[in-house]
């Protein structure tokens, strides 16, 4: 079971089990693993879903022990990997880490989060999903690529650094930006010989604001898969080099990204479109997981890490309704 609401869309779609088609996929961050979503795209309106009743019941998993990372922790590592980041002439690493929140004996209203979440973030692709007794929600506005089925033509944007709104921008978060804008063009030459760039602008994301770059490009439509093989995981959810941050994660992380900073495809006669995975939770009986990250470069301060990834968490937290 899926609910879903495209950017700026006013209807919630879901997917109806008629058919082998798969018009909604979700792709984890290391590629191993894949979720899809079989049968016929169907829209409905945001009254009729808001009378749905999506039962706690439905999910199996419950929380057993867990070594929740504190702030002094999470700031240590951030030490070591800024350490590793100078070590290495990195240009940046993305750490993520799980923020806990118990409920005990409340429950999730589903529903009423997820329309909390949809009128947050209403440029956001924003998910809600109940499948094989995992849940997990989400809403974020990144897309790793749209492509135009008639014309051919391919869109993406980098998108990174995060400030609270009322902050202005340093050197960190824009040549943090930087590096992800430089990798998706270079990655786009390969694929195209006619590559439009735009100017980087601020993208506002409900309680915070991020560096925004769009680019455009004519590809072939079988080199799609290839390109967006390519493209992820960009710098903003990984670092660069790509692999040498891929290995570098696998020793610094306590715990697998699952689907966080993978991608969701979903696929209409018209368009091809890649999101990627970042504001989001997972939810179990009694507990759930809020994932979130940032990047870490040779300037990045540990106490400022903390409190950008305290208020990416938020942006989750204040949308979740309790009955």
């Amino acid at each position: 079971m899926i609910y879903f609401r495209l950017p700026f869309a006013k209807n919630i779609s879901t997917i109806e089990e008629n058919s082998i088609e798969t018009p909604v996929s979700f792709f984890s961050f290391d590629g191993n693993k894949q979720l899809d979503f079989k049968g016929t795209m169907k829209n409905l309106s945001r009254e009729t879903f808001s009378k749905l009743q999506l039962s706690n019941d439905e999910i199996s998993m419950n929380l057993s022990e867990f070594g929740e990372e504190r702030q002094d922790d999470y700031q240590n590592k951030v030490e070591k990997v800024i350490q590793f980041v100078q070590e290495n002439n990195l240009p940046k690493l993305v750490l993520s880490r799980l923020k806990l929140v118990k409920y005990q004996d409340l429950k999730i209203d589903f529903v009423q989060s997820f329309l909390k979440l949809c009128d947050a973030f209403p440029g956001a692709f924003a998910y809600l999903f109940i499948q094989n007794g995992k849940c997990w929600m989400g809403a974020f506005s990144e897309v790793l690529g749209d492509f135009n089925t008639k014309t051919s033509e391919f869109k993406t944007m980098s998108l990174a650094g995060t400030l609270p709104l009322n902050e202005d921008w340093t050197p960190k978060e824009i040549e943090e930006q930087k590096y992800v804008t430089d990798f998706i063009a270079s990655i786009l030459q390969n694929f195209s010989a006619s590559v439009e760039q735009s100017e980087t602008s601020d993208h506002i994301s409900g309680n915070i604001k991020h560096l925004r770059t769009d680019f455009k490009a004519k590809i072939h439509a079988e080199e799609l898969d290839e390109l967006i093989e390519n493209l992820h995981p960009t710098p903003a959810v990984c670092g660069i080099p790509k692999e040498v941050c891929k290995k570098a994660l696998q020793n610094f992380e306590k715990y697998p990204r699952d689907f966080y900073a993978g991608y969701i495809k979903v696929e209409t006669p018209e368009n091809i479109k890649y999101f990627v995975n970042l504001r989001c939770a997972e939810f179990l009986n009694n507990a759930a997981f809020i994932h979130v990250g940032g990047g870490i470069t040779a300037e990045s301060s540990p106490e400022k890490e903390w409190q950008e990834t305290e208020l990416k968490a938020d942006a989750i937290l204040k949308n979740l309704v309790f009955i």
